[in-house]
């Protein structure tokens, strides 16, 4: 199996660069955040208490978001080829949980790909979304709060897989296409 965790600030285009490499490489997509928002959306006991983070631009605990992943790892690992890992880690704590759950099925993260994108970038592409999507984390104050939240917990994951060998920092600005080139560039051999 070959897995990457993609990495980048909210608005980077995560989901929008996991769905080429997914096409080109035939990897099983997991994003916490649809995983989620699903939850969120069927009105379950889980997305009741995702929803009272979410809402607020918090991040979700670390214990949750861990039971949550395996469970997807779990069910999809028959079939695919390996993962393409979207919102998850966060937090160094949950990047060495990451690590010790594939490990356990033999497996480890192959490659973390990070697509860097100024803030201001962030926050005009989070406000286009919401007002194309609907979506009501897309809003001004809750974006400044995600992308409070973002810096002060996530982006120390950067170091950690630089010191780990596994980054790979990728310049998150031109076309939809040209971010994917120097993905595809960036990436040992897979597939």
């Amino acid at each position: 199996m070959f897995n990457i965790v993609i990495f980048g600030g909210p608005g980077s285009g995560k989901g929008t660069q996991s769905e080429k490499l997914i096409e080109r490489y035939g990897l099983t997509h997991i994003s916490t955040g649809e995983v989620l928002r699903n939850e969120i959306a069927n009105g379950t006991e889980l997305g009741k208490i995702a929803d009272s983070y979410i809402s607020k631009g918090n991040l979700i605990p670390d214990d949750l978001m861990v039971n949550i992943l395996a469970a997807e790892v779990d069910r999809l690992a028959k079939t695919s080829k390996g993962f393409i890992f979207d919102g998850f880690p966060r937090t160094i704590a949950q990047a060495d949980e990451l690590a010790k759950m594939l490990d356990k099925r033999g497996e480890k993260v192959n490659a973390v790909v990070g697509l860097e994108v100024p803030d201001s970038v962030l926050t005009e592409r989070l406000i286009q979304r919401g007002k194309s999507s609907g979506r009501a984390d897309d809003n001004a104050e809750t974006i400044g709060k995600r992308l409070e939240v973002y810096h002060n917990t996530t982006s120390p994951l950067r170091d950690y897989y630089i010191a780990r060998g596994e980054y790979k920092g990728i310049h998150g600005l031109g076309s939809i296409d040209e971010i994917f080139d120097r993905i595809v560039t960036s990436l040992p051999v897979c597939g």
